[in-house]
């Protein structure tokens, strides 16, 4: 009977350590999936600005790259099919010949790695890092 009872507790104590963890699990998880521009990134949507690429440019990745977790939030439009043959008719129809195109509201453009400071500077988004842990 005291067995019982030691084994029960230890089980319910081990449970309790698991479900704890897990939910630690979930929020490191969201934590690194906040990046620190995504304001940045956010804005230069809002602002009109579209990021023309495509999956197997190196300077496409390089792009991305400087906005390191934020990427996700860009504008970006993906130009090339899987198979690498043709463009898509969305980036053939406002032709776009080279990878990476930023194309902004004003309809201009400019062609390859663009440093943030060029983007802020072309959209008036503030080129500012997201505080850590911050929520949006």
């Amino acid at each position: 009977m005291e067995t019982e009872k030691k084994y029960l507790i230890a089980g319910g104590l081990i449970l309790l350590v698991l479900v704890a963890l897990s939910g630690l699990a979930v929020i490191s998880k969201d934590a690194v999936a906040k990046g620190e521009y995504d304001t940045f990134a956010s804005c230069l949507a809002e602002r009109g600005a579209k990021f023309y690429g495509a999956f197997w440019c190196p300077n496409c990745a390089a792009q991305k790259e400087l906005f390191g977790a934020s990427a996700k939030k860009l504008p970006y439009v993906e130009c090339s099919p899987p198979n690498r043959k043709g463009q898509y008719a969305v980036c053939r129809d406002a032709g776009i010949t080279r990878y990476p195109t930023w194309e902004f509201a004003d309809g201009t453009r400019v062609e390859g790695v663009q440093p943030l400071e060029a983007l802020a500077e072309k959209t008036g988004c503030p080129l500012q890092k997201d505080a850590p842990n911050e929520t949006g």
